[in-house]
């Protein structure tokens, strides 16, 4: 959530913010009247109080009538504080669940528009010409199919539509992946991190998954649990209620976890393959840094994807994601984007958002800085989602009889191999 306090001394900001996301302007004013509501009754309720404790004070002293009239006093007095308590604890709920509604201020520097209004900051690698080549490509899931790597057929018979199995050298590609993932993250400081799957509602609130993203949460109502879309969200709540000490940031974790998303939006979308599914593993950094370290830290996290997309020998550009397609907790946001052949365009592989102090306020983590305690900044980044990474792979690095070459950086974590064979059918 934002600061109330910027709230009152610039509302306009909070409006043009709410404005470029395409989200509902009038919030703002609600959440002004609610706060002032608040602070009004706050007061009112300690005039009464004090009114009240003076009163207390001068009703042993007092005799006869006079003391009878205090005492009716008294009670009047007791009725009006405990209704201006009533006033004040709803005015404080109803400005919390209004704060709560409110997404992350916009950067002024964010392109505004929707999805389709990105900028494009960067392009890396060339796209392979096939037609140059000699022979079509081929897309991931055929060749999935002849690696025997990729079995959507029975996944679906198991669990149904946009689930799969990763089989023989498509489970090794996965490991190959994570491992190397995770040894990228440890060589740049992160603390290596297997983190829950399920999640209490406090934490998925907190980092902002049941705004405008809770139709892709599912939710196990008899246990009043969630599963998880990203470990960012047990990452973010990891410290939750904690006060930091400012000499032990920046905290950097790489969390692997599965994932699990209703992709309730995306009906007919990307329905072949596995390169929108239910379910998925993720390696995902995540950083704990003071606010004015933010910027800074969102630039690393995005050489970080670089580094690993490029480590991986894929063709990929760089966009600043545009004010309209922003998550709720995101102030700014890049994501790179690897070039798929059999679709002629680029598709999202990773992503890095500054959250700046916006899910520290909501899961209360703050940094001691001398004698100063406040919120500090919180910012991830997806290192490698893996479905969409294999897509990649396979298509951008396949060769004309099916085969798929193996990038240097999996080798070590693939006996060596250097090459994917098709497999006997």
């Amino acid at each position: 959530m934002i600061d109330l306090r910027l709230l009152r001394e610039d509302p306009d900001r909070v409006r043009a913010s709410q404005r470029a996301r395409g989200e509902d302007v009038a919030l703002v004013d609600s959440l002004l009247s609610a706060d002032e509501r608040r602070r009004s009754s706050g007061v009112r309720f300690d005039e009464l109080r004090a009114e009240q404790k003076a009163l207390g004070k001068l009703i042993p002293k007092a005799a006869g009538d006079e003391k009878a009239e205090l005492l009716k006093k008294a009670g009047t007095l007791a009725a009006d504080v405990k209704a201006a308590d009533a006033e004040r604890d709803a005015a404080a709920a109803e400005t919390q669940e209004l704060l709560g509604r409110l997404s992350n201020l916009v950067h002024p520097d964010v392109p505004v528009g929707g999805e389709e209004d990105f900028v494009t900051l960067e392009t890396h690698g060339t796209a392979r010409d096939f037609s140059a080549e000699g022979f079509e490509p081929k897309d991931h899931l055929e060749l999935g199919q002849l690696l025997g790597a990729i079995d959507v057929e029975r996944g679906a018979k198991v669990s149904g539509s946009r689930f799969y199995f990763l089989t023989g050298v498509g489970a090794l590609l996965e490991l190959a992946l994570v491992n190397a993932a995770i040894a990228q993250a440890t060589a740049a400081g992160f603390t290596p991190m297997l983190t829950p799957a399920l999640v209490r509602p406090q934490s998925m609130a907190g980092t902002g998954f049941l705004g405008q993203a809770a139709q892709d949460v599912y939710h196990l109502e008899k246990d009043d649990l969630y599963l998880v879309g990203t470990s960012e969200v047990p990452l973010a709540a990891y410290h939750m209620d904690e006060i930091i000490d400012a000499d032990r940031l920046p905290l950097r974790y790489a969390g692997f976890s599965p994932c699990f998303r209703r992709e309730a939006g995306s009906h007919g979308k990307d329905t072949r393959g596995i390169f929108r599914v239910h379910q998925f593993d993720k390696v995902e950094m995540f950083s704990y840094v003071t606010p004015e370290e933010s910027q800074a830290e969102h630039q690393r996290l995005l050489e970080w994807e670089k580094q690993w997309l490029t480590s991986l020998e894929l063709p990929f550009r760089v966009i600043d994601v545009a004010s309209g397609d922003l998550g709720s907790s995101a102030s700014r946001k890049y994501d790179c984007e690897a070039w798929i052949p059999t679709q002629g365009k680029y598709r999202e592989l990773t992503s890095t958002s500054d959250c700046t102090e916006y899910q520290s306020r909501r899961l209360q983590i703050r940094v001691r800085d001398g004698k100063t305690v406040r919120p500090l900044a919180t910012l991830n980044g997806t290192l490698c989602a893996v479905p969409r990474t294999i897509v990649a792979i396979l298509e951008n690095h396949q060769q004309e009889d099916g085969s798929v070459r193996v990038p240097e950086v999996l080798r070590p974590y693939l006996g060596g191999r250097e090459l994917l064979e098709p497999v006997a059918q």
